[in-house]
């Protein structure tokens, strides 16, 4: 792998590298498949699957815990929505999986780790889920627990995947302290993609985007306020979104950050006090104003 020097994302950059057309039907528009959540977090799954929609993305399929499946069908009717079993602690069950596989086999991106809670539980059941994919993947969260052990679970995907994890998940997957990663980073993303064959968004202070061959882009996190429970699963709601437009993932990585940033900085000039759900609204906002024409 080459490093390449980092770019800067800004708007000059992301209108030179437009998005593929959002306009067509919605089955043009790519379907995905939002996998996660657990009897105590469906709020994680509908703030991914509502931010994909949001940016683009056709049609979108969640499977998620069977105990809360029936609300969340209501809360997003634009969802199909299956419920999937639960272990006694409400993480979801590795007889789950063969479902997600059938699901997964008639979608173009599947997200999976939003709102799964358990680090040991959520490694079975991805660690089932994963290796039988073959389409377009966004792991986020406790979904990287699977790549703990295992850096080359992605490689049949054969880079079309992108990780989204935050510092700690990070330093975790890497087996480094939090400390390390934290003060550098972009090496970590560097050496994540590296390792897994898949583009990594992750960062504090700075957003960091790193594809496999070494290519990377940055841009700031947005303000402080933007660090609050559910900003994730948004963010990374708004990857896989791109993704099923047909953006391929260092696209998609860069531009989500780029939208989620700038979606906490329009909120903090309105008057700040917001939520995740807010920035599914303004990262759709920031998207239109800059690519008014759909693209």
């Amino acid at each position: 792998m080459t490093a390449h020097p980092t770019i800067r994302i800004d708007p000059e950059l992301l209108g030179s590298w437009p998005l593929p057309a959002a306009d067509g039907d919605k089955s043009q528009r790519g379907t995905v498949l939002v996998v996660g959540g657990a009897r105590q977090t469906p709020g994680a799954v509908l703030l991914a699957a509502e931010a994909a929609l949001r940016v683009g993305a056709g049609k979108v399929q969640v499977a998620t815990a069977r105990d809360t499946a029936g609300a969340l069908a209501v809360a997003l009717p634009e969802a199909y929505v299956e419920g999937l079993p639960v272990t006694p602690a409400g993480e979801l069950s590795v007889s789950g999986a063969e479902r997600v596989l059938e699901l997964a086999d008639a979608v173009d991106v599947v997200l999976i780790g939003p709102g799964l809670g358990n680090p040991s539980t959520a490694n079975l059941f991805v660690s089932q889920v994963v290796p039988g994919l073959d389409t377009s993947v966004v792991v986020d969260a406790l979904g990287t627990a699977f790549l703990t052990d295992n850096l080359r679970g992605l490689s049949h995907l054969a880079g079309r995947a992108v990780l989204t994890p935050n510092a700690t998940e990070l330093a975790v997957m890497l087996g480094r302290g939090e400390d390390e990663v934290e003060q550098d980073p972009l090496a970590a993303c560097r050496d994540a993609a590296d390792r897994t064959g898949a583009s990594v968004l992750s960062g504090t202070g700075e957003l960091h985007v790193a594809a496999p061959d070494g290519r990377a882009w940055c841009c700031d996190s947005g303000p402080s306020a933007l660090a609050t429970a559910g900003s994730g699963d948004v963010k990374a709601g708004v990857v896989t979104g791109l993704m099923a437009r047909g953006a391929p993932p260092e696209q998609a990585g860069a531009w989500g950050a780029w939208l989620h940033a700038r979606a906490g900085a329009l909120l903090e000039q309105r008057g700040g006090g917001y939520l995740a759900r807010d920035v599914v609204l303004a990262a759709a906002e920031v998207l239109q104003r800059l690519t008014p024409s759909g693209r």
